[in-house]
């Protein structure tokens, strides 16, 4: 096999993750792949050199992504111009659709030999289903995370192959609680609440005064309580900010092995809906989850929203494993109930424990890693 040039393009840290391990596998089948592209710190470790940051392009909703868009768009020209002088054997888009798709519609408008693939489709099987129809006109393939994807994009004429969600390869990492207990100085007894509020500007200031107002009324229910926030860097001091006073002992912790640590140590989460779900859910931790966006933004996905559920581990299995609650009826005072349910309640933990166990069986668990089958796919893709 000759010597392949890959660009690989991210928009914000959790598709940088999926980057990351994806730049791993290839270079474990082709270690001559040249790999070029956007991504942050996941695919800097892996080699990368990125265009530029992730910080312009990691943004969400309505309010957000509007006022954001020239900026998003000179970064849609920056990939596109890049492509077109190194003309690469295939643009790997990787999740964040509104910075991704826009890449993929410029690049074959531009020049249709450069051959598109999508890493983490949008969820049009949820909501705007036309979408995929759209998508088979600037996308030559789809790597995609979950089996049904793969007759649903090719009712739409998309090509599309099944490798697994990534976030499987992650379960080994997701130790290391009671060493984290230890160095934080958290008693090993002592009831820990992990709280992810998420990793885009935008989910931090529609989402922390509600998680805030939660940690108020579960400090005077659960006697000792103390709450651990994993966060990233560009959105760091933010979160600190924000979560001066806490009402409970607070540990705000940077980097992925403490993150996986934390979820090992802490006895329930509370999550905003995201990738992160996934993540606790392979871990095993208990969860309660919710997510809130800007009011046009919500009026306008609910109305197009097919799915029964937001969360990947109720959307597989068809049912509500974890409780998830969205914009209004997210309350701190039911999100609250529901996390001291959790931790008071062995039968309701254990419920969720089999469910997913279930989820994890689903994306693959003990199967070939999805990384390794979507750089098989890949490189087959371009041969």
């Amino acid at each position: 096999m000759s010597k392949k040039r890959l660009m690989l393009v991210a928009g914000e840290p959790s598709g940088d993750q999926l980057g990351g391990q994806l730049m791993a596998a290839l270079k474990q089948l082709a270690p001559d792949v040249d790999i070029s592209g956007v991504g942050g710190r996941a695919m800097s470790a892996q080699g990368l050199q990125s265009l530029f940051p992730l910080d312009t392009t990691a943004v969400m909703g309505l309010r957000e992504v509007v006022p954001a868009i020239p900026a998003i768009l000179r970064r849609v020209q920056d990939v596109v111009t890049f492509a077109h002088q190194t003309q690469p054997d295939a643009v790997v888009l990787i999740d964040s659709p509104d910075f991704t798709h826009r890449i993929a519609r410029a690049l074959k408008e531009t020049d249709p030999a450069i051959r598109t693939v999508n890493y983490v489709a949008p969820q049009v099987w949820a909501s705007r289903a036309y979408r995929a129809k759209a998508m088979a006109k600037y996308f030559d393939l789809v790597l995609a995370l979950f089996p049904f994807e793969v007759p649903f994009f090719q009712t739409y004429g998309l090509k599309a192959v099944f490798t697994g969600h990534p976030v499987i390869e992650r379960t080994k990492f997701m130790t290391g609680g009671s060493a984290l207990r230890a160095r934080l100085g958290i008693a090993p007894d002592a009831p820990l609440l992990a709280m992810l509020p998420g990793s885009r500007s935008s989910e931090i200031r529609q989402m922390l005064p509600t998680f805030r107002a939660t940690a108020e009324i579960l400090a005077k229910k659960i006697p000792g309580l103390v709450t651990i926030l994993p966060t990233v860097p560009h959105v760091a001091a933010r979160v600190k900010e924000k979560t001066e006073n806490w009402p409970t002992p607070l540990h705000i912790i940077e980097g992925e092995a403490d993150k996986y640590a934390a979820f090992d140590a802490a006895d329930v989460a509370l999550a905003a809906s995201g990738t992160v779900t996934a993540e606790l859910a392979l871990s095993r931790t208990p969860m309660v989850v919710f997510y809130q966006v800007g009011g046009l933004t919500y009026a306008l996905a609910n109305w197009m929203m097919t799915a029964r559920y937001f969360t990947l581990l109720n959307i597989l299995l068809n049912r509500m494993v974890a409780p998830e609650f969205k914009q209004d009826a997210a309350k701190p005072d039911v999100l609250a109930a529901e996390v001291e349910k959790l931790f008071g309640n062995a039968d309701a933990r254990a419920a969720q424990v089999a469910g997913m166990d279930e989820f994890a069986a689903a994306l693959g668990e003990g199967q070939d890693a999805p990384s390794l089958r979507a750089a098989r796919v890949l490189l087959d893709f371009v041969s």
